[in-house]
This record gives C-alpha cells, sequence and structure tokens, in this order.
C-alpha cells in the first residue's frame, strides 16, 4: 500500500520536527552558562557504561558454545574492539575495526 501525497508531507514534517527538537531541546533546557542539574550529570557518568553493557549482552546472547565455532568469532572481535579502543581511543575506529575482524573471522576463518 502507498502513502498519498498528503501522508507523505505529513510523515516528512513529522521526522523533521522530531529531529529539530531532539537536536534544540537539551540547548533550551540547558542554557550555557547555567550549571548542569546533579542528574543529568549523573546520567552523563552511568550511562556509556550501561550502553556498553547492553550492546555486550545483546552481541553475545546468540553465541552457542557448545557448537562450532564455540563463540570464538564474536570473542575474538570484541578484545579487538576493546584493543583497539584501549589504543586509540576512537570510538569509529574501535567500532570498524571490530566489526571488519568479526566479518573476516565468520566469512574466512571459521567458515565451515
Amino acid at each position: 500500500m502507498q502513502m498519498t501525497l498528503w501522508q507523505g508531507l505529513v510523515t516528512i514534517a513529522a521526522a523533521a520536527a522530531g529531529t529539530m527538537l531532539t537536536r534544540f531541546l537539551p540547548f533550551l533546557l540547558f542554557p550555557d552558562g547555567k550549571p548542569l542539574p546533579s542528574f543529568i550529570r549523573y546520567l552523563g557518568a552511568v550511562l556509556p557504561g550501561a550502553v556498553i553493557a547492553m550492546l555486550l549482552v545483546y552481541c553475545f546472547q546468540s553465541v552457542d558454545v557448545a557448537a562450532y565455532p564455540h563463540g570464538l568469532p564474536s570473542l575474538l572481535a570484541a578484545l579487538a574492539v576493546v584493543a583497539l579502543h584501549r589504543w586509540k581511543r576512537n570510538m569509529l575506529l574501535s567500532i570498524a575495526g571490530g566489526t571488519l575482524c568479526y566479518m573476516v573471522l565468520i566469512q574466512w576463518v571459521f567458515a565451515g
């Protein structure tokens, strides 16, 4: 089923408004020069670790350690992410390097 022109325009307008709201709202709520509320500072301190923990659980949830290759590609790729991040402290490099490592491992090393 295809959208009508009106539905398409409303969808685009809603997406644009939502994007603009999420971009501008923090600057309106927390203007420059005013101290951040303690709860926001707390979230800034604990959320990065919580997000990484959730990603780890998500990435390893379907690993079957009883069957070949026993989760080795996932484990080696995760170790590559940690090593790259400790070495360069660059999130994009760490994620891209870990993804590339995982793809190489499952396509060529542990293919079978």
